[in-house]
């Protein structure tokens, strides 16, 4: 999947309460693996709970991960559209949800 690098930040320069989508992981196999162990791999949400000097703590699903800042700076995010994002900007196209007759 590629994917445009000027839509791409380091995890590191997300905002407290920012999500995300990891998009990169710009480290070796070792980096990957170890990631891929704590359950963060390329395609994981995530969503920026605190910064803890240069370190990130966030969330992935009902995980929480606490990162140091060099390893954050190896991974690269994409924003993702939340269900609040939809709300606030209607030219987004949420997803259709179809309606049961009872």
């Amino acid at each position: 999947m590629n994917h445009p690098a000027a839509n791409l930040e380091s995890l590191s320069a997300l905002p407290v309460g920012g999500h995300a989508r990891i998009a990169r992981i710009d480290g070796g196999i070792q980096l990957t693996r170890r990631l891929m162990g704590l359950g963060l791999r390329i395609g994981s949400e995530i969503a920026v709970l605190q910064h803890r000097g240069r370190g990130v703590v966030l969330a992935s699903g009902d995980t929480r991960v606490a990162l140091g800042g060099d390893i954050a700076t190896h991974l690269l995010v994409e924003p993702a559209i939340t269900q609040a994002d939809n709300a606030a900007d209607p030219s987004i196209d949420a997803p259709a949800i179809d309606k049961v007759q009872d």
